[in-house]
């Protein structure tokens, strides 16, 4: 069995899933009339390309949530690569963290499955490019369905939600899902997390929602208890870098 676990969402959208490592990451790819998308591109321990090549031989763009280490790792396979203006930098000049902290992540004991064969951790890099397309909130990528590009920061500067409006598909990235949420780090931001979380949840004809990690399908109802989660720590001033973490039935959120 390989690295990547593929299901069918429906005729052409995939969610592949890396669940041998503990972040079980999910990418998703779209195929449309004439080319494809992938949103992320996971961890970067094997070569999620050769994945897609199974599924579809369409030239593929590649969307990127948030310039984490893990939803850049193969980043590397593809000449058509597009983040928000405001995660650009990070992409250019490399992350705000030492290299040291990415690998840590990828020593043995962070897999929770077979190491991948031709992952070798010592030429392990995070990915850096110029050569990258900027969006902005509110652009539409068209492959055929409409993709939104909904700028949701709080996570990170940039983080965006993807959302396909012809299928009522949320792509949420790490703002939204089941499991901890995380908005402790420096370069993230408790209150406009929770101001990007209120508009997803006032985004009308949401059907589904993908997360970045875990569960990959979820019921949208996922949103309403994020924001129901936020609003109760807002009440308490409590939404401030430092306050440590608050669990709910099927979320934790870490400030």
């Amino acid at each position: 069995m390989g690295w990547f676990t593929v299901n069918k969402i429906d005729d052409n959208t995939y969610v592949i899933s890396e669940n041998g490592h503990w972040e079980n990451t999910n990418c998703y790819l779209l195929t449309g009339k004439d080319s494809a998308v992938l949103i992320d591109s996971g961890l970067g321990v094997a070569n999620i390309k050769e994945e897609i090549k199974k599924l579809t031989d369409m030239p593929v763009k590649v969307i990127t949530t948030h310039a984490h280490w893990d939803h850049i790792g193969c980043h590397k396979y593809f000449n058509d690569i597009y983040i928000h203006e405001d995660d650009s930098e990070w992409i250019i000049n490399g992350l705000p963290l030492p290299p040291q902290a990415v690998i840590k992540n990828l020593t043995p004991e962070n897999f929770t499955g077979s190491i991948p064969p031709e992952f070798d951790i010592k030429s392990y890099r995070v990915f850096r490019s110029k050569d990258i397309k900027i969006l902005k909130d509110g652009d539409i990528i068209d492959i055929g369905r409409k993709l939104r590009i909904i700028h949701t920061p709080g996570h990170s500067p940039g983080h965006i939600c993807i959302f396909d409006e012809s299928n009522g598909y949320m792509f949420t990235g790490d703002l939204i899902y089941k499991g901890t949420l995380y908005a402790f780090y420096p370069s993230t931001d408790p209150v406009k997390y929770r101001e990007s979380v209120i508009k997803i949840s006032n985004t009308e004809g949401i059907k589904k929602v993908f997360p970045g990690h875990y569960d990959y399908n979820q019921e949208k109802d996922i949103i309403k208890e994020t924001e129901n989660a936020f609003n109760e720590i807002n009440k308490k001033n409590r939404l401030k870098q430092g306050e440590g973490i608050f669990e709910f039935e099927n979320i934790k959120i870490q400030i």
